[in-house]
Parts: C-alpha cells; sequence; structure tokens
C-alpha cells in the first residue's frame, strides 16, 4: 500500500486530505506542523508528501529545502499546497524542486490527479534508472491502478466504463453479419486505459468478475434495444475471462438475463480462448455444452497461436474460428503467414466452421482471404470499434463492404 505524508497546520484541512485519501486506500501519515513532518518523512520515508506552504516557525519552502538535502528523502514526490497563487510563488516552488503545486481551494478530482500523476511519474523514473528491480519499481504504478478501477467499479458504478462495438462482415456480400463487444475504460485521473493494460490487472485481483458480469448485462440489454428499435438482428459475441468461464453461476446468469431481455439466444455468442479453454478441457466441453444447448453459440478468439488446441479442436462444440490477427498482418506477402492462413480456413471448412480473420487492415490481406474462401473478416479496414451510438449512425447509411 502506497504511503503518503500530509504536512498541514490547519486541522479542518488536515482531516479532510486524510479522509480522501484513506477513501483511496491509500496508507496515510499526518503531522501538524513542519517540524514533525520532516521528522516522519525521514524516519517513514512515504512515497508522497503534500506538504502547506505556510506554516509557523518551519515552512514548506524550509521542509523541501531540507528533504532534498537528505539522500533518503531527496527523490520523494513533493506536492506543495498553498492559497497563494501568484505567478512567483509559483515559480519558486517549482525551482527548489517540487513536483506540483495545489491552490486552494482545491477538488478532490485535482488533488487525487495530482498525486497519482507524480506517482506514475516517479514510478517511471525509478524504472528507467533501475532496470534491475522493475518488478518492484512497477509496483506503485500498478497499485494506483489497481486503486481507480476499484473505484470505478465500486464507487462510480462503471460509469467510466463503456462497451464499443466492431462490425463482423460477410467477405462475399459485404453486409455486417455479427459485431463483437469491446469494453473501454475512460478514468478522470488517468485518461483512457488500454485494456491490454486493465484486463490483466482485472483478472489478477478477482475484479474481472463483476467486470464481465456488468459488460455480459450490457450487451444483453443492448440487444433488446437494438430489437426494439427496429435495428435488423445480428449476432453479438461478448468475450469471457477464465474466472468468469469458470463461475458456477455462469449458465444461471446467461439464462437469466435471456429471460430477462427477451432475446432469442442463437444471436448472442461466447468467445473463448485457446489457453482458457486446455486449462481443463472436460470441464469446458461440459460448460460449452450447456451454453450450445441454451442456442448460443462459441467462438475460439485469437486461434492458431497454441499448436495443442488442434489435437481437441474436433472435439470442442464451437460454431466459430477467429484466426488471430498475427497471422493476417501482411499474410499476402509472407509465405508462412499464408501457408498457414490457408490451412486453418481449410481446416474450419472441414469442419463445418464459421471463419472470421482478425485484425484485417488493408486491400492486399482482404484479397487474400476472399481469395481462400474466408467467411468473414473483422478489422480497421472496414470499420475501428465504435460506441453503440456511432455503431447505430453507421448501420443506417447501410455500409457494406465494397465487393
Amino acid at each position: 500500500m502506497l504511503k503518503i505524508l500530509i504536512i498541514e497546520d490547519e486541522e479542518a484541512v488536515r482531516e479532510n486530505l486524510l479522509d480522501m485519501l484513506e477513501a483511496e486506500d491509500f496508507e496515510t501519515l499526518a503531522a501538524a506542523n513542519g517540524k514533525i513532518g520532516l521528522h516522519l518523512a525521514i524516519s517513514e520515508v512515504p512515497d508522497l508528501i503534500v506538504c502547506d506552504l505556510m506554516m509557523p516557525e518551519l515552512d514548506g519552502h524550509g521542509v523541501l529545502r531540507a528533504l532534498r538535502q537528505e539522500p533518503s528523502t531527496a527523490t520523494i514526490p513533493f506536492i506543495f499546497l498553498t492559497a497563494k497563487s501568484a505567478k512567483c510563488d509559483f515559480r519558486q516552488a517549482m525551482d527548489m524542486g517540487a513536483d506540483d503545486y495545489i491552490t486552494k481551494p482545491f477538488t478532490r478530482a485535482e488533488l487525487l490527479s495530482a498525486i497519482m500523476n507524480r506517482l506514475e511519474k516517479h514510478a517511471t523514473l525509478k524504472r528507467y534508472l533501475s532496470p534491475q528491480t522493475v518488478i518492484n519499481n512497477l509496483s506503485p504504478q500498478r497499485h494506483l491502478l489497481e486503486i481507480s478501477l476499484h473505484r470505478a467499479i465500486k464507487q462510480h458504478n462503471f460509469q467510466e466504463f463503456e462497451i464499443y462495438y466492431q462490425p463482423i462482415v460477410d467477405i462475399d456480400s459485404g453486409k455486417i453479419v455479427a459485431v463483437e463487444s469491446l469494453l473501454r475504460w475512460e478514468s478522470p485521473e488517468l485518461g483512457m486505459i488500454y485494456p491490454t493494460e486493465f484486463i490483466p490487472l482485472a483478472e489478477s485481483t478477482g475484479l474481472i468478475v463483476p467486470i464481465g458480469k456488468w459488460v455480459l448485462k450490457r450487451v444483453c440489454q443492448q440487444i433488446k434495444s437494438w430489437r426494439d428499435a427496429g435495428i435488423y438482428s445480428f449476432v453479438v459475441a461478448v468475450n469471457l475471462s477464465v474466472m468468469e468461464f469458470n463461475q458456477p453461476d455462469l449458465i444461471q446468469k446467461i439464462v437469466n438475463l435471456i429471460i430477462i431481455n427477451d432475446l432469442e439466444p442463437h444471436y448472442l455468442e461466447i468467445e473463448l480462448t485457446e489457453s482458457m479453454i486446455m486449462q481443463d478441457v472436460n470441464g469446458a466441453i461440459a460448460t460449452m455444452n450447456q451454453l450450445q444447448s441454451l442456442g448460443i453459440k462459441i467462438a475460439i478468439d485469437d486461434f492458431g497461436t497454441r499448436y495443442n488446441s488442434l489435437i481437441n479442436l474436433i472435439t470442442l462444440p464451437i460454431n466459430t474460428l477467429k484466426i488471430d490477427r498475427s497471422f493476417i498482418h501482411n499474410v499476402a506477402n509472407e509465405p508462412q503467414k499464408s501457408a498457414i492462413t490457408q490451412a486453418l480456413i481449410q481446416m474450419a471448412h472441414n469442419l463445418n466452421l464459421d471463419i472470421v480473420a482478425e485484425g484485417v487492415e488493408t486491400e492486399a490481406e482482404m484479397a487474400f482471404l476472399r481469395h481462400h474462401n474466408c467467411n468473414y473478416m473483422q478489422g480497421f479496414l472496414f470499420s475501428r470499434p465504435l460506441p453503440a451510438a456511432e455503431f447505430e449512425n453507421f448501420l443506417l447509411t447501410n455500409k457494406c463492404l465494397y465487393v
């Protein structure tokens, strides 16, 4: 847990700061004057210090000057807190080595943004200066991300999340036949955070379970909304993590969502990865059979990245294979990729499976896939992932792939 020292002589302000930070799961220390604060900083070596500028006896300037002279505290991120807003005051503080300068009165968002930015930048600096301790030095950044993720789920009730939709297109007809739902997170403090950053964290902390439950619920609601609005029906794919897939109540949860939203199950597709299935093939097959018995489609995502599933492919109850984008990139010009992709397409056809090529970005890639009879494609060549409203407008233009 990250430790933050508050040095503030006004009790009301100090208590307010402590309440804010403790609510964000920071460990806090408090000092009522500069001398106590300096002693705590040297003895406790916190991860960050927030210090009032105007204090009796030893003011903020004096605290900062002393800290910068001590090897153990010289690099601790330091944020001034003051009612003085003149440009010369700000300049003096920064020249002394302060990392940020917050003017009273301040908002909760301003305070947390300043703290998180300084901690993240400090972690990055430490990482580059000490690559041999990369794991330890990444922990502050990871902790910040974890705090923000917890808050986005529990305090903000998923309001920072949005589901985007990327079309899947029939290569022969050029028409949209399906869509993949993709989660996006924009934090007020940290900005847009890519799924490659927060999904592994969510999985390692167990937060992926409530996130996945929310995504599945919202997607089912969106399918109903589109149907009620008269938008033509197409399959909507939802990605499941291994933790979600192994939840004992998964089937009942999906059944309840189907009933509540009065959905036709065959318009919902569950995307699984090879690696999660291979962890427990027999258990995975049992769950997949249950899903298919409800009428729900099953797709294998990122196919081709693990050889061991080829042996078991014939036994898996699936409807769709999705070829990983790593095979599709520049496929027309790389013989090895070309051979593998042709083999995957042919294998899918022999097993009566639909085949989707992911990450299609060029006309040459599309031409290759069409020539080798790939059923469907998904990628920036046709459309990037879009928010629901933009995707609806996209549909209303009746846009088709150029055939």
